[in-house]
């Protein structure tokens, strides 16, 4: 193989992908067969094997049990906008998550008290080990789950006070700043990471997805004069949702 070849695998699963690209393998076709794919290029079973474990790991195609390998409906992404500019008068954790004005939907939630985990630890500022209310979202939009939301508080802020629980007391739901607000904390701060990795099992089964879709990952944290007082993971389906973001400029 000379400099900047790619391997035969690769040109295989490109051409193959080009085809699903144009047309010439609709969703829904069965691809074809690994004998096939050796015979029409002129490669090994194991090149052909490697080409479609590319697109298979790409979610260009699914395999259906005791059927074959088929080319996957591609769903035109959506958005899911996060803003810079937080309503006012207690967003609901929807809204929070997803802040775009035309937002409608539902969400599931359980709370429990746990330890914090060394990485948990570290973002909140505080000892692995340390207790923290860790509270466990599913969002849905339409019946359908778009986002999980995994979030840790310190109970050294929230313990032992109305809105120790996210989503009971008077509070319930009102999100992370107006909840922190009737405890005398004020968050005057978010950060917000973005990256993707392979989604976790139990997230792809929750979201729909199959094993090796791509998953965007939101690290959040709010801070109150410094201190972090909330942090969250919030993981969204890659293949079906795009993040977009509104920032003010000042």
């Amino acid at each position: 193989m000379t400099f900047g070849e790619q391997p035969a695998y690769l040109r295989v699963a490109g051409d193959l992908r080009k085809k699903i690209a144009d047309g010439s393998l609709p969703p829904h076709t069965r691809l074809p067969s690994q004998a096939r794919i050796r015979e029409e290029y002129g490669v090994s079973d194991t090149v052909a094997l490697e080409a479609r474990k590319v697109l298979m790991a790409e979610g260009l195609v699914e395999g259906r049990s005791g059927s074959g390998t088929y080319v996957r409906e591609r769903p035109v992404p959506r958005r899911i906008a996060r803003s810079g500019f937080r309503p006012v008068g207690g967003a609901t954790p929807f809204r929070q998550e997803q802040a775009d004005a035309d937002a409608r939907g539902t969400w599931e939630s359980s709370s429990a008290q746990t330890e914090a985990s060394g990485t948990v630890a570290e973002r909140l500022g505080i000892k692995p080990g340390d207790r923290v209310m860790c509270t466990r979202y599913v969002f849905r939009e339409a019946g359908e789950a778009i986002m999980l939301s995994t979030s840790w508080e310190p109970l050294a802020v929230t313990g032992r006070t109305p809105v120790m629980l996210p989503e009971e007391g008077p509070l319930g739901g009102m999100g992370v700043v107006e909840r922190m607000r009737a405890i005398d904390v004020i968050v005057d701060n978010v950060t917000e990471e973005v990256g993707a990795r392979p989604g976790l099992a139990e997230e792809l089964l929750a979201l729909g997805g199959v094993p090796g879709h791509v998953v965007v990952v939101v690290q959040r944290t709010y801070y109150a004069s410094g201190r972090p007082v909330e942090t969250a993971d919030v993981v969204i389906p890659a293949d079906r949702y795009r993040v977009a973001y509104h920032l003010p400029v000042k």
